[in-house]
């Protein structure tokens, strides 16, 4: 659609309905079904629509404009001396029709009930209905509807008595409209369509002056938005501001359109035509509000999606997004067909029992689309990460509005639906900000008290002095003595950027540790479990000695660091270490 064309949309609407009658749209989009649907009724049809408040209205504003004034009076009740004189009956009728052009108000046809109990929803008795008002210098009436018949016969809706009372009271005689007092005598005594030719032409101007006064204000508001908001000039701003232009056009149209021709003393026959118009432009134009603030939201959070790298929610959105779209075209064919008079009650009953049935039979897709919408909010894992979902481990290949997909070390493919996997423990490897280090060596039960110390202290120091030990306090412990072992306990952090790189530095870490038992003098128990056949490997004596030698010396210049470290040791320690070893191809790069 062009620009032009959206902003002469109103104009187009506003006039679509001049040489239609509303009651003959209605007939043609009811058809034969609602013919059908009408037949089983019980009450015999009344010739004149007045089974219902809506019927009794549009059957007076026809019979005003057709200038049957004496069938118009069929629609109020009279009393039995005003019924029996004809003069009478008409001039009620006349005074009516002359008292809503000045100043009068209907409520259009779609507001009004169209049941024969009337509306059950307001303040007002059972019976009586409110369907407008007439305000004018001198008069102010308030117009309702009164079903005449007992709960035994068929309901008959007459304009109410107290109505009709008001009427009569009013002075009508100088009161004219502004139209009487500035048309010329040939466009008020010329008719088209029962209408005098004058009240047509004043629609025609005040409809292009509507369209035109509410394009200024869109444009004078739009600059004002431009000066006092910061943002306006950003592509969100802009954005926001094309999506509301169009929408807020309308509204201004249709107000001032409103406005206009009830104090100038347009026709009420006329005003009444465009009820429907008017009601169906304020629908139209929230729901292409909505459209435009849905197509917002959905460019807003893909563009953020799109620069977060959560190119796997982007799908989800556009599903969300068409999805909302599908719901406004449903709510606005149900309130546009509500507007033109048909009954939707049994179409949303029938689609509420068909939505259940659809959500029975789809009861797995929408449990897995509901997961889909789960994991792109919380998060839990992105393509590429490397995972553990229940028993199974592997890297995640795509994230789809169904399933999720992993790669398995064995270069198999898991496919797993979201519904379950929302619902599943998930274990995510990749975004460990440090890994695990946590050996647990079993000592020969001829290992001395010294050379435990000895290896309480070095082991401890190792991982001090390791620059991809984390800097929190490692722990080393001599945690208990078993059967067949002396057990120490080493915990720490490895700081690394994937898993390659910390088993790296594990395996380095570990082969500096077997260094310091080899050179303790002692050596790794064998579980009890093992026959081990070999020649014995007595300890070494001299080994001993050396370290029983150092631990000595450490005791006496009070330097043996358990149970714990000393601080400035720790210090000294820190990063000593040369990693990669010296020999290593990556020391040799550097």
């Amino acid at each position: 659609m062009s620009l032009n064309t959206k902003r002469l949309l109103p104009f187009f609407l506003l006039w679509s309905a001049l040489l239609i009658k509303p009651e003959t749209v209605t007939a043609q989009l009811l058809g034969a079904s609602k013919r059908a649907a009408e037949e089983p009724a019980k009450a015999p049809e009344d010739s004149l629509g007045r089974r219902t408040p809506q019927g009794t209205v549009n059957g007076f504003i026809k019979a005003i404009g057709d200038q049957n004034y004496l069938r118009a009076s069929q629609y109020f009740v009279l009393s039995k001396r005003s019924y029996r004189k004809t003069a009478e009956r008409i001039r009620i009728a006349k005074t009516f029709q002359q008292l809503l052009d000045q100043g009068g108000n209907l409520s259009p046809s779609s507001i009004i009930s169209n049941k024969e109990t009337g509306r059950t929803d307001d303040d007002l008795g059972t019976g009586v209905d409110h369907v407008g008002s007439i305000s004018t210098n001198k008069t102010a009436i308030q117009l309702y509807v009164e079903n005449q018949s007992d709960d035994s016969q068929p309901a008959l809706w007459l304009f109410s008595a107290e109505t009709v009372e008001s009427i009569l009271s009013a002075d009508v005689s100088k009161e004219k409209t502004f139209l009487d007092r500035i048309l010329p005598t040939v466009l008020k005594e010329r008719k088209l369509g029962n209408v005098p030719l004058g009240h047509w032409v004043v629609v025609v101007v005040m409809t292009v002056l509507s369209y035109l006064l509410a394009r200024l204000l869109v444009f004078l508001i739009g600059l004002l938005v431009q000066k006092t908001w910061k943002k306006a000039a950003t592509e969100q701003g802009t954005a926001i501001i094309e999506a509301l232009t169009l929408p807020v056009h309308m509204y201004l149209t249709v107000l001032l359109f409103v406005a206009f021709t009830q104090r100038m003393g347009i026709s009420i026959i006329v005003r009444q035509r465009f009820g429907i118009i008017i009601i169906t432009i304020g629908i139209l134009a929230f729901l292409i509000l909505l459209w435009r603030m849905t197509d917002f939201v959905s460019m807003f959070a893909r563009s953020r999606m799109s620069r977060s790298g959560r190119i796997s929610a982007i799908s989800a959105i556009l599903f969300l997004s068409r999805t909302t779209k599908a719901a406004i075209v449903v709510l606005g064919i149900i309130a546009l067909l509500g507007i033109i008079g048909v009954d939707v009650t049994a179409g949303l009953a029938a689609l509420g029992i068909g939505g259940i049935a659809l959500a029975l039979g789809a009861q797995k897709t929408i449990e897995n689309f509901v997961g889909s919408v789960s994991l792109i909010a919380d998060q839990p894992l992105r393509v590429g990460d490397y995972c553990r979902i229940d028993d199974i481990k592997g890297t995640v290949e795509s994230i789809g509005m169904r399933s999720t997909t992993l790669r398995t070390s064995a270069r198999t493919i898991v496919t797993i639906p979201n519904g379950q996997l929302s619902a599943s423990k998930i274990e995510n490897y990749t975004h460990r900000d440090r890994f695990i280090f946590n050996p647990i060596f079993n000592f020969r039960m001829e290992t001395s008290p010294d050379q435990m110390r000895y290896l309480l202290v070095e082991l401890r120091s190792l991982l001090y002095a390791h620059p991809a030990i984390n800097n929190s306090n490692p722990i080393v412990r001599f945690t208990g003595i078993t059967a067949d072992a002396l057990k120490v306990e080493v915990t720490a952090y490895i700081e690394a950027i994937n898993v390659e790189t910390s088993q790296e530095v594990q395996e380095d870490i570990l082969l500096r540790m077997m260094d310091i038992i080899e050179q303790s003098g002692t050596s790794l128990a064998y579980p009890s479990q093992t026959l081990y056949m070999a020649r014995h490997t007595p300890s070494s004596t001299e080994k001993s000695e050396a370290i029983s030698e150092t631990i000595k010396k450490w005791k006496e210049n009070n330097e043996l660091q358990l149970p714990k470290f000393d601080p400035k040791r720790v210090e000294e320690l820190k990063d000593t270490l040369k990693y990669p070893d010296k020999g290593s191809f990556n020391t040799d790069q550097e």
